[in-house]
C-alpha cells in the first residue's frame, strides 16, 4: 500500500513546521511526480538591489518537491531524508510566486533519485533554477499514516 496524495499532502504542507510557515502547498501529486507553489512574500527578497528571490528560499522549495515525489514511490512505514541536493541557479528569482516540479528518476530499495525545475507562475517557460536530489529510503516498523492521521491539537505523539 502505498501513501495516499491526501497523506503525503497533509504531511508535506501541515505537519512540517518550516513548509507550513513559508506557505508551500501541493498542487498536482501523482506517482513519482509532484508540483508545489511557493506564494511570493517580500521577506523571500534576497537581493534587494536587483530585487531577487534568496537562493535559500529556491532551494527549499526544490528539496521539498522532490521528497513528495518520492513519497508518493514509498510504503507507509517508510521514510525519506535528503542526502545530498545539487541546485543549479539559472537566472534571478523574479518576485512572483515559484512553481517547482520534480519527477523520480529511480526509486530503489534505499535511495531515491529525482529532478527538479523552478519557474515563476506568470511564465512556465522561464525556468530560473533546476535540481537534482538523492533521498536516503528507510525502511521501519511504525507506519508514518499512524503518526499522520492526526490529532487536530498538533504533531504527532514522536517525530516523523
Amino acid at each position: 500500500m502505498k501513501l495516499t496524495t491526501e497523506i503525503v499532502t497533509t504531511f508535506m504542507e501541515q505537519k512540517i513546521p518550516f513548509n507550513k510557515y513559508l506557505g508551500i502547498k501541493i498542487t498536482v501529486l501523482r506517482d513519482g511526480y509532484a508540483v508545489m507553489e511557493l506564494p511570493y512574500q517580500p521577506q523571500f527578497i534576497g537581493d534587494p538591489f536587483r530585487p531577487a528571490l534568496h537562493g535559500g528560499v529556491i532551494s527549499t522549495l526544490i528539496d521539498t518537491c522532490g521528497g513528495a515525489a518520492v513519497f508518493t514511490k514509498i510504503e507507509p512505514q517508510d521514510r525519506a531524508s535528503t542526502v545530498d541536493l545539487r541546485v543549479d541557479y539559472l537566472r534571478p528569482g523574479p518576485l512572483d510566486s515559484l512553481i517547482c516540479e520534480a519527477n523520480i528518476l529511480r526509486i530503489g530499495n534505499r535511495v531515491g533519485v529525482t529532478e527538479m525545475k523552478v519557474y515563476p507562475k506568470s511564465d512556465p517557460t522561464l525556468i530560473i533554477a533546476s535540481g537534482k536530489g538523492v533521498y536516503n529510503i528507510r525502511r521501519i516498523g511504525q507506519s508514518l499514516v499512524d503518526n499522520i492521521c492526526i490529532k487536530e491539537s498538533g504533531s504527532p505523539d514522536r517525530p516523523i
